[in-house]
């Protein structure tokens, strides 16, 4: 067990595979904004996924999304809090989720960045009432699922209304 996200050292992280995806490859051990640099981790991971058929890569986002449940609890576990900043498992998969059927290209993946984000820090309703209501490693994984449901809707609805602008 650990007490301080400041004395984890990488090779220590290494040694605890379930810890080591739940602080997001290392990831989530900057000390500022983890939960953005811990969606940074996700868009190479998007990257590589973007060209695979939608039914594999929904597969693989359904199975992350329960080994989610699973390495968050563990990572918080050790670390002795109940959602610490540092596990990021969640914004992978909440950004995952965000770029379901997205459009090519990095400008769609930089909006699909912005957006979850948005939704993940700001936590509108219904986000906030799963934060809060529902804990352990399903809490730490749902408000970011529908945080990204947000930012997947807003996604898709703009691809659909933006080739229709005329300017």
């Amino acid at each position: 067990m650990i007490t301080s996200r400041s004395k984890i050292t990488f090779r220590e992280l290494t040694k605890r595979p379930a810890c080591f995806l739940g602080l997001g490859f290392g990831s989530g051990l900057a000390p500022k904004a983890p939960g953005t640099f811990g969606t940074l981790a996700a868009v190479p991971i998007y990257w590589l996924m973007q060209d695979l058929p939608i039914t594999i890569y929904l597969a693989i986002v359904i199975i992350a999304f329960i080994a989610g449940i699973w390495i968050c609890q563990k990572s918080a576990d050790w670390l002795r809090q109940n959602d610490p900043s540092a596990v990021v498992w969640d914004e992978i998969v909440g950004y995952l989720i965000t770029m379901i059927a997205a459009p090519a290209g990095w400008q769609w993946m930089l909006l699909g960045f912005v957006l979850f984000r948005f939704f993940d820090i700001l936590k509108p309703w219904p986000i906030n009432l799963a934060d809060k209501a529902i804990h352990g490693g399903l809490g730490i994984m749902v408000d970011d699922v529908i945080a990204g449901i947000f930012a997947l809707v807003c996604v898709q609805w703009l691809y659909r209304v933006l080739p229709t602008i005329s300017f």
